[in-house]
């Protein structure tokens, strides 16, 4: 009879448009709205995929064996484009850190605190460009965007060969932050319009690894470099980094303009069929792909959401080691006692680790149902013993403070994470844009205005980050201090501790991964309890009509792992041992 029921509401939704709750708010002054059966023909046109949609609800379902077809042609063309621009974003943002081993701060006749700012400077420019950025991608096709953004970055890059004092390089460092800011976010926002729930987190984490793999050839390259004799004519050391690097992603913009297609509803390498298929796919996410039309309403709810800001706070906490990481990481391991060439080496078992953690994350999100947030706190949890091993073990063991220092690079876990929360758990194109500019971007005392998502936390405390390194504490970037974390936290403020910055920034993180899954849970049960089971059929509508989740009352969070589940099994396997 329950079954019935259901089978008879779900019906309902598709044929009878008149459907409506007695829902007045749900979230700060935005209305529950009945979800028509259609939309006006300028909508349709604003919402991207929505025409093949509804072409392809007169299809019969999508078979496994063409969901798989689907999905790896989808690997093949999108997830290298992915992959490789990310890479390079990595590449080029951190070849200061390279640059730094053969001598750019004595050729520059940089001192204090300036290289700090060099390094800081990039994520200003970050800051102020990834709203405009993800509202261009979403407004004009994908590719043209990001492949004329990938061309002038690389441009900056290259042209860093010709700054010669700290001016010029600030100014230089700036530009490249405002083209680097169509990576990340806008990556995270695309990702969503390929892949469904379930596929989404292994997806974003293998392109997210192109830190790692950034890292990595970085290294290599920087080894090859030393080998040039210092007695060579021609350009410095240095400047072969940004020759390099500028001109392969000068090469790879040109690449992307014609391999990357806008949505999968005008994919190149999928049949007109397919592309119909390929729509239905991710209308199952009940997010839509998205829409032309930027919405005020749909920012502003984002100012107020509280996940956005817990979101905000744990982004901002992880990207202050991670500005150290990013910035010093070469310094730091070279500063233990090591020549330059063996720094290189070692500082790619940093990067292999990365690689590693966020493939071996992927996996597990993948094939453990509802798993996210265990994998994101257990990856934190070895970022924070390593942080503390870093700053509370004794000197001599160099190796330790080592493998402690690759271990931190676990961390990428977490943010990847918060990048799935973004582009499986929010409705509304604009809305989802909004979160992921506030969480990308990274400085403190930014005002709740400026709330509008992820990058905004990443790119502020990355500006934080070089500044907790302090020269005077070399090789080992740790106070006297040692307390406990909130004297760490209070050391990273006030003495500069690199050391103390990762561990505070560690440990605040992790508490808001457990405030995130509280909030997230707590969601979905109260909307259980207050509406009944959610209709997916008129939920995923009104993700293709490009509604909020808090507008859509059947949408539910893709449930991260509940901690009480996970006991309720344990216990439930010890009473049938008994």
């Amino acid at each position: 009879m329950a079954e019935a029921t259901t089978l008879q509401r779900s019906t309902s939704m598709v044929t009878d448009s008149s459907y409506s709750t007695d829902v007045d708010k749900e979230k700060g002054g935005v209305r529950h709205v009945d979800i028509p059966a259609a939309i006006e023909e300028a909508d349709e046109t604003n919402n991207v995929g929505y025409t093949v949609y509804k072409k392809g609800l007169n299809h019969s379902e999508i078979t496994p064996s063409q969901n798989r077809s689907i999905r790896w042609k989808i690997d093949l063309i999108i997830l290298p484009i992915f992959l490789i621009t990310q890479t390079l974003q990595f590449l080029d943002k951190t070849a200061l850190n390279y640059a730094n081993l053969f001598g750019f701060q004595a050729e520059l006749n940089l001192h204090g605190d300036q290289f700090n700012w060099l390094g800081g400077m990039v994520y200003f420019g970050y800051a102020i460009a990834q709203y405009p950025a993800q509202i261009l991608i979403g407004k004009y096709p994908a590719q043209r965007v990001l492949s004329c953004a990938v061309f002038i970055w690389g441009l900056c890059v290259l042209t860093m060969v010709w700054c010669t004092n700290f001016r010029t390089a600030m100014v230089n460092r700036f530009f490249l932050g405002i083209f680097e800011a169509f990576v990340s976010p806008c990556l995270t926002l695309m990702t969503g319009w390929w892949y469904t729930r379930h596929e989404l987190p292994l997806r974003q984490f293998i392109w997210y690894s192109g830190l790692g793999w950034g890292g990595l050839i970085g290294s290599y390259v920087s080894t090859g470099i030393s080998a040039i004799s210092d007695h060579h004519t021609g350009p410095e050391k240095w400047q072969y980094i940004f020759y390099i690097l500028g001109s392969v992603t000068m090469a790879w913009a040109i690449a992307v303009f014609f391999l990357l297609p806008d949505s999968p509803a005008s994919a190149h390498f999928l049949s007109p069929e397919y592309r119909v298929l390929a729509v239905q796919r991710v209308a199952g996410n009940q997010l839509g792909i998205k829409n032309r039309k930027f919405k005020k309403e749909q920012m502003l709810v984002s100012t107020t959401d509280p996940k956005i800001i817990i979101l905000f706070i744990s982004v901002f906490a992880a990207a202050i080691p991670n500005g150290v990481v990013s910035n010093f990481s070469s310094i730091i391991i070279k500063d233990m006692g090591f020549s330059t060439t063996k720094t290189t080496v070692l500082k790619s078992v940093g990067d292999m680790v990365q690689i590693a953690a966020l493939i071996i994350g992927g996996v597990i999100t993948l094939n453990v149902r509802n798993s996210r947030v265990m994998a994101a706190t257990a990856a934190n949890i070895i970022c924070v013993v390593s942080a503390a091993c870093m700053a509370y073990l004794p000197r001599e063991h160099v190796w330790q403070r080592l493998v402690s220092f690759w271990l931190v690079n676990c961390q990428s876990v977490g943010f990847s994470v918060g990048l799935v929360m973004v582009s499986s758990n929010m409705g509304g194109y604009t809305h989802r844009a909004s979160n992921v500019e506030l969480n990308d971007a990274e400085f403190s005392g930014v005002s709740m205005s400026l709330l509008k998502g992820k990058s905004t936390a990443y790119c502020f405390g990355n500006v934080a980050g070089p500044f907790v390194v302090k020269q005077s504490q070399a090789p080992f970037y740790v106070s006297q201090s040692r307390i406990s974390t909130l004297y760490a936290a209070y050391a990273a403020l006030h003495q500069q501790s690199a050391t103390a910055g990762l561990l505070a920034g560690y440990s605040i993180k992790l508490a808001c991964q457990i405030m995130l899954f509280i909030y997230m849970f707590g969601f979905n049960k109260h909307r259980d309890r207050v509406y009944g089971p959610p209709d997916i059929v008129k939920s995923k509508e009104a993700g293709m009509q490009d509604k909020t989740e808090w507008e859509n009352t059947d949408f539910r969070y893709d449930a991260l792992l509940t901690w009480i589940q996970a006991f309720s099994t344990i216990a439930i396997a010890r009473q049938s041992d008994r």
